[in-house]
Order: structure tokens, then sequence, then C-alpha cells
């Protein structure tokens, strides 16, 4: 059990890289295919959509077929011909390909360790295991930051994509190997329900627009925005984007390490999900009214979003509490549909927002102010709904 769960924590490293690395090859991608931030933002928004896309076969297969094959099958079918893909590319249509490839990749790799721990172990420590494998598995994230610049330096770009997809397929091997399923659940009579049993339950309904929007600042700011941004603003180069990425990444980090126990230590995960990304709305909100402000202030408030934002296995705790044994599964497929695709809408929607506003003769700073409105407004309207829903004791 212990070794599979690390090739699961490095199936999911691999996971946060592919969906943060496109902000430091930016410059490169501008360079070398002419990608530019509308086209890297669709690409990024792929990942995210075809990720969020695949959740609901993968709910399906995670029931039917279990963790083991589930996972280490489409990471090596999907995440390393994408990687491949990335590493050929000639045009931003490659990226925009590539990207959803690695989506489907990487879209088993988490709720197969979530599928694990809702079967496999008490339900008081679901939010702890489920902060730190999050924890853990985002050094991917800072792999993702200034070592991937110094990798691209030095290397090449393309040379550290296609290495990356032959590290993709050995992680894939390892999961196959290693990783162990639970046992089935015994039906005694159940139907074998669907995603429909599960929209039924009112209790989920307003945990639903928090997980849509929870994770959907950091991830977007993060996964491609930050490098935009300290270039465009602050005229920062590879190396200093690469440095407050890191610094990023790190908050994210320390913010799932944190999260994950708050529930036991407070009795309660509805207040400890509210307050944190109230915070990180407001953390976002101040960047829309100052954009331009300190290099020190930015950097602040980005690794504030990043550390609020990394609410997402307190909320998966909560949500669990309503979900049947045999359903597990679906609904934790069915969650991170919710969490992942509203990332991917949004970060699609961003690029056209900060091209229009640019467009419409805004300045670069009125357009990255409009993005941090933007995400800061929607963390607010999902903790608004959050509200009403019914707290569980961690």
């Amino acid at each position: 059990m212990r070794l599979g769960l690390l090739c699961l924590v490095l199936g999911y490293t691999l996971s946060q890289f592919y969906r943060a690395f496109l902000a430091v090859l930016a410059p490169a991608l501008a360079l070398d295919i002419q990608a530019q931030p509308e086209d890297l933002s669709l690409a990024s928004g792929m990942w995210f959509l075809t990720f969020a896309a695949m959740q609901l076969p993968v709910g399906w297969a995670l029931d039917r077929f279990g963790p083991r094959r589930t996972a280490s099958v489409l990471l090596a079918v999907g995440g390393a011909d994408g990687a491949l893909w990335f590493a050929t590319a000639h045009a931003p249509g490659d990226i925009v390909l590539a990207m959803a490839l690695l989506g489907v990749g990487c879209a088993p790799v988490l709720m197969a360790s979530y599928y694990i721990f809702a079967r496999s172990f008490p339900a008081a420590m679901f939010s702890t295991l489920g902060g730190a494998i999050i924890g853990f598995g985002s050094l991917g994230n800072l792999g993702a930051s200034l070592p991937t610049t110094w990798a691209a330096q030095a290397f090449g770009w393309r040379e550290t994509m296609a290495a990356l997809a032959g590290v993709t397929l050995l992680v894939a091997l390892a999961l196959y190997l290693f990783v162990k399923d639970p046992p089935r659940v015994a039906r005694r009579g159940q139907s074998r329900g669907s995603v429909l049993d599960i929209l039924k339950i009112p209790a989920l309904w307003g945990i639903f627009p928090m997980m849509f929007t929870n994770y959907a600042a950091a991830a977007g700011i993060r996964g491609l925005w930050i490098g935009p941004y300290l270039g465009d603003v602050f005229g920062l180069d590879g190396d200093g984007i690469g440095a407050i990425t890191m610094v990023m990444g790190l908050a994210m980090i320390a913010g799932n390490f944190a999260y994950g126990p708050l529930d036991r230590l407070f009795r309660s995960r509805k207040w400890v999900v509210f307050l944190g990304n109230l915070c990180g709305g407001l953390a976002a909100l101040s960047l829309f009214v100052m954009p331009h402000g300190s290099l020190w202030f930015a950097a602040t408030m980005l690794a504030f979003i990043g550390f609020f934002g990394a609410s997402f296995p307190v909320l998966m705790a909560h949500a669990r509490a309503y979900i049947p044994p045999h359903l597990t599964g679906r609904g934790v497929t069915l969650l991170n549909l919710f969490g992942i695709g509203g990332v991917g809408l949004m970060q699609a929607a961003s690029g056209r927002l900060q091209a229009a506003v640019v467009d419409a003769g805004g300045s670069v700073v009125a357009s990255y102010s409009a993005l941090f409105l933007f995400f800061g407004a929607a963390l607010l309207l999902g903790c608004v709904a959050y509200l009403f829903t019914t707290d569980t004791r961690g």
C-alpha cells in the first residue's frame, strides 16, 4: 500500500507540473512558434477542460476496474504521448492538442488516490491524507517554476519535454506494478447507481458552486497569468518570473498541509473552507485595485491566493460525507469535474477577457486588473453559495 501510494504521489507530481509549466515557457514558445498569450490561455484551459471531461468516465472506471489499471493506462497513453507531442510542436495548435492529451493522462491520478483513501482509511483522516498527497505532489508545481526555466535554458524546451515524456511513461509503469486496488464493495441488491443519483443529493448543491470556484484563481494565475503579468507590468525576466512563481508554488504547498488537519482542529469543514476562500478572494481583489503597486505587494498577494486556494481536500471531505460507498468513484470524480472544469472554463474565459480589454483600448495594466477582478469576484460568489450548506465535522 505504501509503495503504491508513493507511486500515486509521483503521478500527481507530474499532474501538478503539467498544469503549471506553461507560465515559465511562455517567452520561449512566443519566440519559437509564435504562441501568443491568448493561444496559451486556450492551451492551458484545454488541459483543465479535457481533465474535467474525463472525470465521469474515470469515475466509472474506478468503480469498475479499480485505481491501478485506470491510472496507469491513462497516464501512459495520454500523459507520455502528450508530452512527446508538445516536444515536437511547430505551431500554437500543436500546443493546444498536446495539453489536451496531457489533461487526459493526468485525469485519474489524484482521484485514484482519493478512491483508495475513501475505501481503505477512516473517514476522519480523509482531508488530512488528501491534503498531504496534494502537498507532496505539489513539488511538481515547484518543478514547473525556476527549475523548468533553468532546464529550458540549459537543454532547450523541446529536449526538456521529451525527457519528461520518458519519465511519465516510467511512472505509469510503476503505477501498474505497485498500486493495489481496495476490495470491491458488495452491493447486496443495490442498483449500480449513476452520477444522477449523486446530483439528486440536496446536501451537495451548495458545495458544487464552491468546488467550481475554489481552485480557479490559484490554478489560473499560477498556471498561466503569473508569467505574463510579472513580465508585462514589472518587466521581470525569466529568472525573476521563475523565482516569484516558486514563491507562489511554495505557498500552495503550505496551504495544502495547513488545510488538511484544520477540519479536525476546529470541528468544522464549512467554516474552514468559507473563511479560507474569502481571504483568497480578497487577495485577488487587492490586485484588482493595485495591479501595478510594489513588486513585494504583488508577490505577497499572489502567495496569499495560492495559500488560501488550497481548500480542495477539505471540500472533498465535506462532500464525501454524503456519498454512498458504492458510488465513491463516481462521487469523487464528479466533484473533481466541478473543480477542474471551473478552472478550465474560467481559464479560457480569462484569455478572452484580457484580449478584449486590450482590444477596447485599455492598457496592459488594466487588462490584468480585470483578470484579478474576474477571479476574485468568482471566489466571493462561490462563498455566498457555500453559506447555504450544512456543516459536517472533521
